[in-house]
């Protein structure tokens, strides 16, 4: 028997026309992505999704519509599950109090886990901006739904 891996995923576009991309790294691997992650037991999709922006970004947001939802199969980067992902158009209640940065992987802290948060630009978004098959999918769509 194999275990799914039910992820779920914001998709945050500001006034500029920016989305917001995180950059992670766990114990040595690095990667980009949007903000999000893994849903605990019990939790519905949009309960996960808020939890994990006030977890990620300390953020409240509003879950505005679904976007995707993963439709083949794709093998976690970190085990043996199978990962299905929901993602989401979002916008936060308040401002984002984060400290955004220009480059990839510019982390302020130091240890195992590490994460940062930066603007790209939708018209600049290209599917080299992330590292899973499920989010450069997802940037496939947004830029066929702009064009």
């Amino acid at each position: 028997m194999y275990p799914f891996n039910v992820r779920v995923y914001g998709l945050l576009i500001n006034d500029l026309q920016q989305i917001l991309l995180s950059d992670e790294e766990e114990y040595g691997f690095r990667f980009s992505k949007f903000p999000g992650g893994g849903l605990e037991y019990g939790e519905g999709l949009i309960d996960g999704l808020k939890r994990e922006f006030l977890e990620e970004c300390n953020a409240d947001i509003e879950v505005l519509e679904h976007f995707y939802t993963t439709d083949f199969f794709i093998k976690s980067a970190f085990n043996d599950s199978q990962i299905i992902s929901a993602y989401y158009m979002v916008k936060p209640t308040e401002e984002l109090q984060l400290n955004f940065k220009n480059s990839v992987f510019d982390f302020d802290e130091e240890g195992d886990i590490r994460q940062a948060f930066r603007w790209r630009n939708m018209a600049e978004l290209n599917m080299d901006d992330v590292t899973f098959p499920t989010d450069k999918k997802v940037i496939e769509l947004l830029k066929a739904k702009k064009a």
